[in-house]
């Protein structure tokens, strides 16, 4: 169950992330939902090391770290791609 919780995350967390950081990325759509569950994987771990804060479930705060994750992931695909 844990992983289909994180990969669900990291589709919604993918879109949102390309809604808020807009630009013309290569991969296109694709890319994006691998960068947004990636994203929600790195969030949680980064957010459960540092802050005390995981994905536990369908929540506002495990939405925010898995959105977080998504945003790191695509500036840091972005700072690499260029």
């Amino acid at each position: 169950m844990n992983w289909l919780v994180w990969i669900i995350f990291g589709l919604i967390a993918g879109a949102i992330a390309k809604f808020i950081m807009p630009g013309k990325d290569p991969g296109g759509f694709i890319v994006t939902i691998i960068i947004g569950i990636v994203g929600a994987v790195v969030g949680g771990y980064l957010g459960t090391m540092f802050l005390g804060i995981g994905v536990t479930g369908f929540n506002l705060p495990s939405m925010g770290v898995a959105i977080g994750g998504s945003l790191l992931l695509l500036f840091l695909y972005r700072l690499i791609k260029k």
